[in-house]
This record gives structure tokens, C-alpha cells and sequence, in this order.
């Protein structure tokens, strides 16, 4: 069986306080982005004696007990009984980019097992096992436009945008540690509600919707602040940072022309 876990970017993202359990409460919008990686799992002929899991593209020689995939397979055998797998992931999604591609691999091995072997598990129940692998795994369970509160995992379904409008993801290439930006965040509670701002005219949101990680994160790594203002300049009616980062992401009304120095740094291009 194939599957095709998609991305996701981040509009608006506000940091509003750092709880007790060492976690931080957020307010951000999910957007689903058609680019994704892609899952193979089979059950072999032969008998084996644990999960394989191979991992090609981005990150590929990685550890698989390190791997998102393998966690959610492992965590999700705790409840249910099916055989052990031979899986291939191939990486499209870089890693450290804030597109959510390990929590999106994991949630849709989740919800692929549960239908392949038919075991009967909940939309919440899944929700509620993708949470203990990571904060916006229960995003990708429903994979809709959504509202996000608390850790992330608190959701409400919101409009999609409007047809017509282009996307280009810029990555720069460097990894971006999410526990050392919020870090450098200082937590407040925003006075006009992300929702509201969400609904106005998007050409109203470069002065609006604002990701809390900017800052921080331009100040560290400027080349990250520069592909912004690059993006505007290339025409771009909104454009901001990805969740914690490095990738940054602009809307267009049309296909813009990339300048030769930016093309090598474009993982996606198409339709938002």
C-alpha cells in the first residue's frame, strides 16, 4: 500500500504562554500543501522477526528508531495486533523546515494501518495516539484547514482560500531546532482574534498575521529574513515563515518568476 502524507504551512503563528509541563500554548492556522512524502508498507512473505523501515530522499541513512514512522507504527502495536511491516519512506519534505513532515508521515501511517488491517480505531482515538508523538500530529488525522489552540492539537475546521492563488515554498537549507525558537519567544496574548484576521482580504494580512518565530529566527539566521523580502519583491500578496522554520512561503494571484539565485531553494511551486 502507497500513501502520500502532504505538508502543511503555518498562517499567523502566536506564542501565548509557556505552560507548566514545559510545552507552550499557541494560536495558528493549519494549511494543508499538496507537497508530500510518500509511504510504501507491505507484509512480507517471509517471516520477520521485527519492522523494517528504509528511508530514501531527504535525511535517508537516518536511524529508524528515530523516525516518526517508526514510533507511530511501534505506538500504535501497544493497542493492536498486525503483523510486523516492511516500509519505505521516501523524503520529500525536509526536515527542521517547519512543514510538518515527520507529524504528517506519522499521523497518516496511523490512520493507513487502521484502514489496511481494519482495526477499528477511532478519528479521536487516532488523534489521541498521533498527540503522543507530536504536537500537530492530530492535524494530519483530519488534514483540513484548521484553527489551532493549546499545543496545537485543539482544532477547529476554518474556510479554505479561495481558488486562484499560487504557492512557491522557499527552503533555504538550514535546520531549524524547534525547542531553541521558542526559546528566544516571548509569549503574549494577541488583542484581535488570528481567526478574524484570517477571514479579511488577504491583501490585508502582510500588515496583520504575524508568526512570533520571525523575529528570533531572522535575527539568527538573517538569510531566512532576506528570502522574505525576496519573495515580497517578487510580487508576493502575503509571505511569511513556516511554523518555527527555515521555510518561508509566499502567496501569489499568479506564477511568479524566480530569479536564477532563488531556484535551487524552491521545494514547491502549484496551487495552494
Amino acid at each position: 500500500m502507497v500513501i502520500f502524507p502532504r505538508s502543511k504551512i503555518n498562517i499567523g503563528l502566536r506564542i501565548t504562554r509557556k505552560r507548566q509541563d514545559g510545552y507552550h500554548d499557541l494560536q495558528t492556522i493549519f494549511y494543508p500543501v499538496s507537497l508530500c512524502d510518500a509511504i510504501e508498507f507491505i507484509v512480507p512473505k517471509e517471516k520477520i522477526p521485527d519492522d523494517n523501515l528504509f528511508v530514501t530522499g531527504f535525511h535517508a541513512g537516518d536511524q529508524a528508531h528515530n523516525n516518526l514512522v517508526f514510533k507511530a507504527i511501534k505506538k500504535l502495536r501497544e493497542s493492536s495486533d498486525f503483523p510486523f511491516l516492511k516500509v519505505h519512506l521516501h523524503k520529500a519534505i525536509p526536515m527542521g523546515a517547519g512543514l510538518g513532515g515527520g507529524s504528517s508521515d506519522a499521523s497518516c501511517i496511523l490512520k493507513a494501518l487502521n484502514r489496511h488491517f481494519e482495526l477499528g480505531i477511532s478519528v479521536d482515538m487516532l488523534k489521541k495516539i498521533s498527540l503522543e508523538l507530536g504536537s500537530d500530529c492530530p492535524f494530519f488525522i483530519d488534514n483540513v484547514p484548521a484553527y489551532a489552540e493549546g499545543r496545537g492539537e485543539i482544532l477547529k475546521p476554518v474556510r479554505s482560500l479561495q481558488d486562484g492563488f499560487h504557492l512557491m515554498l522557499v527552503n533555504p537549507g538550514i535546520h531549524v531546532n524547534t525547542r531553541d525558537a521558542y526559546s528566544h519567544c516571548k509569549p503574549a496574548v494577541p488583542e484581535t482574534s488570528l481567526v478574524d484576521l484570517y477571514n479579511r482580504n488577504i491583501e490585508e494580512w502582510k500588515d496583520t498575521i504575524l508568526n512570533d518565530f520571525e523575529e528570533p529566527i531572522f535575527s539568527l539566521y538573517p538569510v531566512i529574513g532576506e528570502l522574505k523580502k525576496t519573495i515580497y519583491n517578487m510580487g508576493a500578496i502575503y509571505s511569511s515563515m513556516s511554523g518555527s522554520g527555515s521555510t518561508v512561503y509566499g502567496i501569489f494571484n499568479q506564477i511568479p518568476s524566480v530569479p536564477d539565485n532563488l531556484k535551487k531553494k524552491v521545494i514547491f511551486s502549484g496551487k495552494l
